[in-house]
């Protein structure tokens, strides 16, 4: 099963794919993962992209889709794959398509768990992160017993930066931008499918799974 996972921050793309990594047995394989692992095992585009990072500079589609496709190309990837943050660009998405042709690899479905931008900073600007031990609250959804402090370790609770209610909707402009013409790009390859991520997490899978009945299981 071949996935391309898509969601803005917030829309619960992580927990959807830790379930469906269960469920098919294939690996989830985000950007961070592929260039961490690339850095890690010293590959000469893992190499190139490090300097890059580490000058601050955007890293090259020429190494990021080589980085790809040395990560798609693994043993693990022989059954299926969930892929997550990449492509994020129409040209980044005409590589991927070029990509998965050399690997004889065809995508079965495009999935963008969607939720409306108001539900998303609600979301987000109310996530609380415990500095001692990294247990995560929310103020309204999972708030801790007690105020500012942690239920687990009595740590201190905080806002991340990227949480914060300016940069959140800076994030999902950003992303809305990027993404509205990989999704028509993906609509007429006839591979889109949008699910509302404002339901309960089971019936967010039970639709994913829904979708993609019909296709190489």
């Amino acid at each position: 099963m071949y996935i391309l996972l898509m969601g803005p921050p917030g829309a619960g793309k992580g927990t959807q794919a830790a379930q469906l990594v269960e469920k098919f047995n294939i690996p989830h394989i985000s950007t961070g993962d592929m260039f961490r692992a690339a850095v890690k095992e010293g590959t000469e585009l893992g190499q190139q992209a490090k300097a890059c990072m580490d000058a601050g500079q955007l890293v090259p589609d020429s190494v990021t889709i080589g980085i790809v496709k040395e990560r798609l190309a693994k043993q693990d990837c022989k059954k299926g794959f969930i892929l997550d943050g990449f492509p994020r660009t129409v040209e980044q998405a005409n590589a991927l398509t070029s990509t998965l042709t050399e690997l004889s690899i065809k995508l079965d479905r495009v999935i963008n768990i969607n939720v409306p931008a108001e539900d998303l900073v609600s979301r987000i600007v109310g996530r609380r992160i415990c500095k001692a031990c990294g247990a995560t609250f929310h103020t309204v959804f999972n708030p801790s017993s007690l105020e500012g402090k942690c239920d687990k370790c009595k740590g201190e609770l905080y806002q991340r930066a990227d949480d914060r209610e300016d940069t959140v909707r800076n994030r999902l402009s950003v992303y809305e931008a990027q993404t509205q013409p990989l999704i028509k790009y993906y609509e007429q390859n006839g591979l889109y499918t949008e699910i509302d991520g404002r339901q309960e997490i089971h019936k967010v899978l039970d639709d994913i799974l829904e979708s993609l009945k019909g296709r190489s299981l």
